[in-house]
């Protein structure tokens, strides 16, 4: 099983977890799309990854404006203060994106740094398949649980 197209039926699963790539080059999506798209999909055989890069913080932020995401990774190498911005600008959303910051410099520097800011998680590259698919996968339950959990909290507290 994988979050690719279903292979026995040669049907598109009906369901996607989107992620966005903000600030990739296109060896590294394409290297993301094939990790994502070759590996056992954690979150059930009727889903697949839809990948959505973008170049900029804008056409990222337009993207978590106009759709639900649960998932996005900035590539801090390309665009070294964009996670920042996306963190800032997708807070005010009803229910952002999880961040998970790409560095070839990936050290317990930035790792503490894009916590404390509120990111999800932080990778290194060169990726490491089950690192990639691991923390993509967790990522989407923490932001599906984190939707379904906030009615009930405001209803507690109301």
């Amino acid at each position: 099983m994988n979050c690719g197209p279903r292979a026995e039926t040669g049907k598109v699963a009906p369901h996607t977890a989107t992620v966005v790539l903000a600030g990739f080059v296109k060896q590294d999506q394409d290297i993301l799309q094939e990790i994502l798209d070759d590996s056992e999909c954690p979150i059930g055989p009727e889903w697949r990854w839809s990948i959505q890069p973008r170049d900029s913080v804008a056409g990222a932020l337009a993207v978590l404006r106009r759709d639900s995401v649960p998932v996005i990774l900035c590539d801090k190498d390309r665009m070294p203060e964009a996670w920042k911005e996306i963190l800032s600008q997708s807070a005010s959303l009803s229910q952002p994106p999880c961040l998970i910051v790409i560095s070839r410099l990936a050290d317990e520097h930035l790792w503490a740094e894009a916590l404390n800011l509120g990111a999800y998680d932080v990778l290194s590259r060169p990726f490491d398949r089950a690192e990639v698919v691991r923390s993509i996968s967790l990522a989407r339950f923490h932001w599906v649980n984190r939707e379904v959990s906030a009615p009930a909290v405001a209803r507690a507290v109301a």
